[in-house]
């Protein structure tokens, strides 16, 4: 889409030229679960999804052995499901509103190997990847114990195969992390947003790093081009891979069962508000269809956006999906949020989640910061900023998102309901840094 055509579109819409005054913003997709949709009409299944998490099972003997962190939970890469009442408490107090239910935080910011979100949809395709080369060469059966593939051997092996991926960061670290541990060759292109500290990471656990001056798409789509010239690299493509958003969409069977265990019902009595950071859409796309899949119309999700960078909150709002981007409206696509500073969404993953998502909404930088201190001062959680994006979820529905809950019916469901913010990303952050974090909010709440 021409940039002329995106102006003349921001002169006739509302929601666009909203967009264009950076105010926080909640958008409610129209097109929600109109009559005869159900995720069983998609492309991809539940027994998709399944096939998935078996994999990552074959794996987890591998995956024990190398990363001794993950020892405890037996290989598999999971995160913990916490409550945050303090956090609640603040919240209603700073914009008053009642958030009735529970509020919890998923602490995907913890999971071992790579500490984000990113460590399911990458080094699943990554695994995904290897095991599809050694079944192929005869080097190794579905039955095998994996933890055959920690050897001189499949080292030497894997050494002949490389491994690409464009990046703002975080998808960087966890298919560089573990494309170099497997053996793989690994060729990161970041674009100029992405944090220095993650590029010295991974440079440091063997990949190879090109930066470029421009933003995520460019990076993205340069690193496709370098791929193409060589067979035996295999190009892992944020914004339109499968495989990526199975690793993702495993992530809803495993919350299944920590709500289970926790003796959380969900069902059409006990609604799910569900709220992700999103950047491309890949990571949130895969988690909110997973949930959508195992609970249909008892499950509500969010995609949250920098005020700056509301790619996704575009592509559906517009209909256009990736023939648009923030550019194109006359937006900058900058913002500290560095995981979520991407101007044009995926057309894969709008278009798949288009009649399962709830909305979107915006969240300015000025109060990731602020919500980031809150939580360090509340529950002493450290986060990124862009992991603070769902935060602000619960408030933007319940304050602006009326029109949504009365329509499906959900007003008088609220307070046996249960708020889940997505955190995506921070433990891998160093000290220094999330200090600096932490100065900066707790300079922005000061001013209020």
């Amino acid at each position: 889409m021409s940039t002329n055509d995106g102006n003349t579109l921001g002169k006739n819409d509302p929601l666009i030229r909203k967009l264009l005054t950076l105010e926080e913003t909640l958008w409610t997709n129209p097109n929600y679960f109109k009559k005869n949709q159900t995720t069983k009409k998609s492309s991809i299944t539940i027994e998709d999804i399944q096939e998935a998490e078996e994999r990552l099972q074959r794996f987890a003997p591998y995956i024990a052995k190398v990363f001794p962190e993950t020892r405890a939970a037996g290989g598999l890469i999971e995160s913990k499901l916490t409550s945050i009442p303090k956090m609640k408490g603040y919240l209603e107090k700073i914009y008053q509103v009642p958030i009735h239910g529970r509020l919890l935080l998923k602490r995907d910011d913890q999971l071992p190997i790579s500490g984000s979100i990113k460590a399911r949809g990458g080094i699943y395709e990554v695994l995904k990847h290897a095991e599809s080369l050694a079944i192929r060469h005869g080097l190794l059966k579905t039955e095998d114990n994996y933890a055959i593939l920690d050897s001189e051997k499949f080292k030497t092996f894997f050494s002949n195969f490389s491994i690409a991926v464009g990046s703002t960061g975080n998808l960087g670290l966890s298919i560089g992390i573990m494309s170099a541990q497997i053996g793989l060759s690994v060729k990161v292109h970041m674009s100029h947003d992405a944090k220095q500290w993650k590029k010295d990471l991974l440079r440091e656990k063997g990949a190879e790093v090109v930066e470029y001056k421009t933003d995520y798409s460019l990076a993205v789509e340069e690193g496709r081009k370098e791929a193409e010239k060589d067979p035996t690299c295999y190009f892992i493509d944020d914004e339109n891979s499968k495989d990526l958003f199975l690793g993702y969409a495993t992530s809803a069977l495993r919350l299944k069962k920590q709500l289970d265990d926790s003796n959380v019902t969900i069902d059409a009595a006990h609604p799910l508000f569900v709220y992700l950071p999103c950047g491309v859409g890949g990571g949130p796309g895969g988690v909110a269809f997973g949930l959508k899949t195992l609970y249909q119309e008892s499950v509500h999700c969010f995609f949250a956006e920098p005020t700056h960078a509301p790619c996704m909150l575009l592509g559906l709002s517009t209909g256009l999906h990736d023939q648009i981007s923030v550019q194109d409206i006359g937006l900058d696509n900058k913002t500290d949020a560095d995981g979520l500073a991407v101007g044009r969404p995926s057309g894969f993953v709008g278009k798949l989640i288009e009649p399962f998502i709830s909305g979107c909404y915006t969240v300015s930088d000025t109060t990731l910061y602020r919500l980031l201190s809150s939580l360090i001062q509340t529950e002493g959680i450290y986060l990124e900023p862009s992991a603070l994006a769902g935060m602000l979820g619960p408030i933007q529905l319940l304050k602006n998102g009326q029109s949504y809950l009365k329509t499906n019916d959900l007003m008088n469901k609220m307070k046996k309901g249960t708020h889940i913010v997505w955190a995506t990303g921070g433990s891998m952050v160093p000290a220094e840094i999330m200090k600096e974090y932490d100065k900066k909010g707790q300079a922005l709440l000061g001013k209020k």
